[in-house]
């Protein structure tokens, strides 16, 4: 506990790093270079609307997620999702379709052809994959066909990662699903046993409940940094660079030198760590810095008066087959209380994508245009005089865990053996979703 540890990186799973080595009693200081902290998580007040940059929800996956929640309950509240948020729509032949929850959905829902819904009937008996490195697209088409992988679990990507499931690898991007089929044989035979299996008192508390915070996901970002101490935290901290010390390492970040700590905990992207971490290995870094990420493109509409389709879902998603210019939309404010004026609407709609990438390059016009015309046409509004409309660019929006991932894991591992007291946390392991960035910080700090 007399270590001096340095924390790079204040976002979601830096802070909670930090907040358990607290905790604990650990002298620990974090390092950030922009100038606030939550990285992309950051909500805005304006004009009666309550939107977010960044992740707007998130589910409570992990039991790390609700207790950290539980702790913070004295200075930011839980908001659970309303039942709106239970139902997706996917988009098919120019019409919202709702996306099936069940055996009995997946066989009735137009989404899927007649032969996919035979084979889903079949998925059951179907022999177990033995490649480790199977795309998701390989292991969907091969289990249940490609109509399942169009209208599920292509849209079901391009709302998590934004991604390609041809070039995401089960193991890594779902490693749930991937269980399912080697540990049970099956997707369907493997969920009905896993949901009769006994579960701990702490084990339920991972409801799988869509979450936010009450008044928007910065509150929860403004407890941790009171309960860490604004003291501990160094914004604007800019060209920080690690060295190592004849015991432990030296930090320098703009015109502070040689600050020395026992321990490093690394949570920034991928692409970050060789300016960072200069000593270290190029051959090995470059195990890790190949991981491609999403360039996203995220566009806040908010209407006082909302004059569109009823939007009692959580939000629609487009299959990239459909060939529309948007990923997806988030009904906010029909599942989060406050987030439009009453009688109105907050909708966060994104667009690019890993196969479209060019998107965040468009202009703001151009963006506006896009979304005008898309989204006018699937929301049925006659006529579009939004409110609020921001636009936000994510150049390293998601990373990919593709075929890359178990030549980085290798990596990760050999430089935090050759390199003791270094640690390199961050999504750019263990998974993208805010639980599983709380998961993650708490086992940083050695919890």
């Amino acid at each position: 506990m007399s270590q001096k540890v340095a924390v790079i990186g204040a976002g979601l799973t830096g802070l909670t790093t930090a907040y358990y080595l607290r905790k604990q009693g650990v002298d620990v200081t974090i390092f950030e270079k922009a100038d606030r902290a939550g990285g992309v998580i950051q909500t805005y007040h304006q004009d009666g609307f309550i939107y977010e940059n960044g992740p707007s929800t998130g589910v409570l996956g992990t039991p790390e997620a609700a207790e950290l929640i539980e702790e913070l309950s004295d200075l930011c509240q839980l908001e659970i999702a309303d039942e709106d948020a239970k139902y997706r729509w996917i988009w098919k032949d120019e019409r919202w379709v709702a996306l099936p929850s069940g055996l009995l959905g997946g066989i009735t829902t137009p989404l899927f052809t007649f032969g996919d819904k035979l084979r889903l009937l079949g998925e059951p008996f179907r022999k177990r994959g033995t490649n480790p490195n199977e795309s998701l697209a390989g292991i969907v088409r091969r289990r249940m066909g490609k109509s399942f992988l169009q209208y599920a679990v292509d849209p079901f990507i391009l709302g998590i990662y934004s991604g390609d499931p041809e070039k995401l690898v089960t193991k890594y991007a779902l490693p749930k699903l991937y269980n399912l089929e080697q540990d049970y044989g099956s997707f369907i035979r493997g969920g009905i046993k896993k949901a009769k299996e006994p579960k701990t008192e702490r084990d339920k508390k991972a409801t799988r409940e869509v979450f936010s915070m009450q008044g928007g996901l910065s509150n929860l970002i403004d407890a941790m940094v009171q309960k860490i101490g604004v003291d501990r935290l160094i914004l604007k901290a800019e060209n920080i660079q690690i060295k190592q010390a004849e015991s432990g390492y030296l930090l320098s970040y703009n015109k502070e030198t040689d600050l020395p700590f026992d321990r490093v905990i690394s949570t920034v992207g991928a692409y970050a760590l060789p300016d960072i971490f200069p000593f270290l290995p190029a051959n090995q870094l470059a195990a890790i810095t190949q991981l491609p990420y999403a360039k996203v493109v995220q566009v806040s509409i908010g209407f006082r008066k909302w004059e569109g389709i009823e939007l009692k879902a959580f939000g629609g998603l487009v299959p990239f087959c459909e060939q529309r210019k948007v990923l997806g939309a988030l009904f906010l404010s029909s599942f989060l209380k406050g987030r439009a004026p009453e009688g109105g609407a907050l909708i966060s709609t994104f667009l690019g994508g890993v196969r479209r990438p060019n998107m965040v390059d468009l202009t703001d016009e151009l963006l506006k245009e896009i979304v005008q015309l898309e989204l006018q046409d699937m929301l049925g509004l006659t006529k579009w005089e939004p409110d609020l409309l921001v636009i936000n660019r994510y150049q390293h929006a998601i990373p990919q865990y593709g075929i890359e991932s178990e030549k980085k894991l290798a990596a990760v591992t050999q430089l935090e053996e050759q390199f003791p007291g270094l640690t390199i946390g961050g999504n750019l392991r263990d998974g993208i979703g805010m639980a599983d960035r709380i998961k993650q910080g708490k086992l940083l700090a050695g919890l």
